[in-house]
């Protein structure tokens, strides 16, 4: 009983701080002034925001996709010697096709083409 009243005094606590903190923190007012870049005190020539290319970013994913899977890849290597042969074949076609079948998908979705 003694810990079943002491753990609700603790949670009651907790939730008034973390209500205290919500109502006493400092308001974050923006306004279109203080978003806008600086430059020099004048007003800026051009966007200050650069486009930003989404299959550029696609691409970057895939590239990190395939970086992981090469991490994955590296100690089937290394226990190629002390493992079972065929247990590690098995294994190691496996997790091979479904990386293939992953290029396969991203390459019939064009996800590989560099240029649209």
């Amino acid at each position: 009983m003694l810990i079943i009243s002491s753990s609700l005094i603790i949670m009651f606590i907790s939730n008034i701080m973390m209500f205290l903190s919500i109502l006493l923190s400092k308001k974050n007012n923006n306004d279109r002034e203080k978003n806008s870049p600086f430059e020099c005190g004048f007003d800026p020539k051009s966007s200050s925001r650069i486009p930003f290319s989404l299959h550029f970013f696609l691409i970057t994913v895939i590239f990190l996709i395939f970086d992981v899977e090469i991490a994955l890849i590296f100690p089937m290597i290394v226990n190629y010697k002390l493992v079972n042969h065929i247990l590690w074949t098995k294994i190691s076609f496996f997790f091979l096709m479904i990386l293939l079948l992953g290029l396969y998908h991203e390459w019939n979705q064009n996800m590989l083409n560099w240029t649209n």
